[in-house]
């Protein structure tokens, strides 16, 4: 019979790596590598980069790093993709989903469709450091962080209301919802329009972060509030480990945004650490995990009229040796990236296909 893991025995595991990531020649190693520490983010992650790397080079591990960057991201309301402010379900309920990862010790922790609390990422650092399970999900989720100490609140913003609302207004000529015309002179329903597009858009945001330490330790995390107006329930690529989020201490580290369902079925992250394993780049690993999504996507309504996928994906990379690099399947994505003694900056994501 198999033995259950007690805490005695995590512990002494847990503390058993550690001490092996903290070998003198690992530390000149990082002393030889002008590359490292460094983390990578979606485009949104300009400031958190750089939070990143100055968490690390204070001591602190990837994985916590990762999670502290990634928090300025859940609590600004002007992101309507991610933590606070982030756009509700299609009943208005905000519902955030975020995973970590720790290379070291190939330990994860999430949580899923969690209400009212603001930083999701941290819960799910909890989840990893406190226990010996993975995911939490819905109102055991939510449980699990009131006994941590983590205060509730309305996440739901005056503008991603109105942004909401407006949806149910417009959303059918046939239901019961009446789009009046100084609905669309809002300010914040103008906001929305001119930055995401088009009318009745449904951004599917995300922040994933991937951080690098001095000595090539590793760690990643993916926060989100989901595509907007989603199912009740809805879960994305962001909590599960090995789609929207995967790292591996002996290789590097990925994440994607963008459609969680076409990421979800490629297992995106762990794919690009894959390839990754197998010699590729990150920039090449990415660009070859999203061939795999377009061959994946056989079914016609997930396809433009050129057969090409209708839904974007994003993925980004770091391997051990602190080299980045991020792909989409269309044009027009960017990635933050960040290093000791640098500013963080946005570079172009490769892609496969020009957006028309």
């Amino acid at each position: 019979m198999p033995q259950l893991l007690t805490r005695r025995h995590l512990l002494r595991t847990g503390a058993a790596a550690a001490a092996a990531t903290a070998v003198a020649p690992r530390r000149r190693a990082a002393a030889e590598n002008p590359l490292r520490p460094v983390a990578v983010a979606s485009g949104n992650g300009l400031a958190a980069v750089k939070e990143a790397v100055a968490r690390m080079l204070a001591g602190v591990s990837p994985v916590a790093a990762a999670v502290a960057g990634v928090a300025l991201v859940e609590a600004d309301p002007e992101d309507v993709t991610v933590g606070y402010g982030g756009l509700p379900n299609e009943d208005g309920v905000v519902q955030l989903d975020a995973a970590v990862m720790d290379g070291s010790t190939m330990r994860a922790g999430a949580v899923a469709a969690l209400e009212r609390i603001k930083h999701p990422a941290q819960v799910a650092l909890k989840v990893m450091q406190h226990t010996t399970r993975v995911l939490l999900v819905g109102e055991g989720a939510l449980r699990f962080a009131r006994a941590h100490g983590f205060p509730e609140e309305n996440l739901l913003t005056e503008r991603a209301r109105k942004i909401w609302l407006h949806w149910k207004n417009t959303a059918s000529p046939d239901d019961d919802w009446l789009e009046l015309p100084e609905d669309s002179d809002d300010p914040d329903i103008q906001w929305f329009e001119k930055r995401f597009g088009r009318r009745l858009a449904r951004p599917t945001g995300t922040i994933h972060l991937s951080a690098c330490g001095g000595d090539g330790s590793l760690g990643c995390c993916t926060t989100t509030s989901g595509l907007a107006f989603k199912l009740p329930g809805r879960v994305g690529d962001s909590p599960l480990v090995g789609a929207g989020l995967y790292c591996d201490g002996e290789v590097g580290s990925a994440g994607a945004t963008g459609h969680g369902e076409s990421c979800m079925l490629t297992a995106g992250a762990h794919t690009v650490v894959e390839f990754m394993r197998q010699g590729a780049s990150p920039q090449e690993a990415c660009l070859e995990t999203c061939r795999r999504i377009v061959r994946n996507t056989r079914l016609d309504y997930l396809k433009d009229a050129q057969g090409r996928p209708r839904n974007n994906v994003t993925l980004y990379a770091v391997n051990r040796a602190g080299e980045v690099g991020s792909a989409a399947l269309l044009s027009g994505a960017h990635f933050a990236v960040c290093r000791a003694g640098e500013e963080p900056r946005l570079e172009s994501s490769a892609y496969l296909f020009a957006r028309t």
